[in-house]
């Protein structure tokens, strides 16, 4: 293990950014990837299970442990993204079968057990809904000091994605996200504020493309699939989620944040799942969250194509 890595253990819901993300962790030398596992979000748990062990057996990185978590939320009916992601989740990849399992244990355990062993705090990277590390926290709050930060893709300090109030993620599990947010540990929330100004435009894309090899092709086919989404909404490019909070692990302060109060919304008839920040400290309570303000979009494409470039 080389000491200069920072630990880091990635909980994800693949998904096209979720898998762009997978592939940016683990080609970084400035991240040791323990493990990823994954949560029912974009798609269904089979589905996002299955789509993770044939991404990295596609990549080559077989090596890397993946374990399965939370089929549903803590207390609310699943609702997938298939409109954005694909009935697959994968949009319209059709990546080979592979022969990779997941652990034998459920993710909470996994996670747990990698905490433990660990000679020095590790870094949590969720871009999904955050059952899986909710349900850590509560079973298990002794190992709050072996966990460096949080750093998660979810929220919005402005306008949601899924209702004019609420992000996917906050949206389809606030309460596990509560949890998390009142948690005392050190956490970064990188939302729809930052990573709608990391738009990838068509000719990225085809940047991506001319890098050759078939992760490359690959990446820049689930681009072109998310972009008829992306494009609907914010005109000429698409928003790349979830590498964003994987970059600024890999690089701190690619995003720009600043201290505030961060709750989310449980119970409100047309605001469930938004996430409520005080930048102004009109609540009078101490900030628990430094929120993503703004992001440095063309060193943030710059790392995703030199990762790209590190897989054959």
């Amino acid at each position: 293990m080389n000491g200069a890595r920072r630990p880091v253990i990635l909980d994800c819901d693949p998904g096209l950014d979720d898998a762009v993300a997978i592939l940016l962790a683990c080609a970084s030398p400035a991240l040791e990837v323990r493990g990823i596992t994954v949560v029912a979000g974009n798609q269904t748990l089979p589905k996002v299970l299955d789509n993770c062990l044939r991404l990295l057996s596609y990549a080559g990185l077989g090596q890397v442990p993946v374990a399965a978590g939370c089929a549903a939320p803590l207390l609310r009916p699943l609702r997938v993204a298939a409109e954005v992601h694909g009935e697959s989740g994968l949009g319209g990849a059709q990546l080979p079968p592979t022969d990779l399992q997941p652990q034998p244990r459920h993710a909470v355990d996994f996670i747990a057990e990698l905490l433990r062993t660990s000679v020095e705090p590790v870094t949590l990277i969720p871009t999904a809904p955050m059952t899986n590390i909710a349900l850590l926290l509560q079973l298990h709050p002794e190992l709050k000091p072996h966990i460096r930060e949080i750093v998660f893709m979810g929220g919005a300090a402005g306008a949601g994605n899924v209702t004019p109030s609420a992000e996917f993620n906050a949206y389809t599990d606030p309460e596990a996200l509560r949890i998390v947010l009142r948690s005392g540990l050190p956490i970064t929330m990188v939302g729809l504020d930052v990573t709608h100004r990391a738009l990838v435009t068509r000719a990225q894309r085809e940047r991506i493309r001319g890098l050759g090899g078939r992760i490359a092709a690959l990446v820049a086919d689930l681009l072109d699939f998310y972009d008829v989404h992306g494009r609907a909404r914010h005109g000429e490019g698409a928003p790349l989620h979830d590498p964003v909070a994987v970059a600024q692990v890999i690089q701190p302060g690619i995003v720009a944040t600043r201290p505030a109060v961060v709750d989310v919304e449980c119970h409100g008839e047309l605001t469930v799942g938004r996430t409520v920040v005080d930048f102004h400290g009109v609540t009078g309570l101490a900030a628990n969250v430094q929120v993503g303000v703004d992001v440095q979009a063309e060193q943030f494409i710059e790392l995703v194509v030199e990762a790209l470039r590190q897989y054959p």
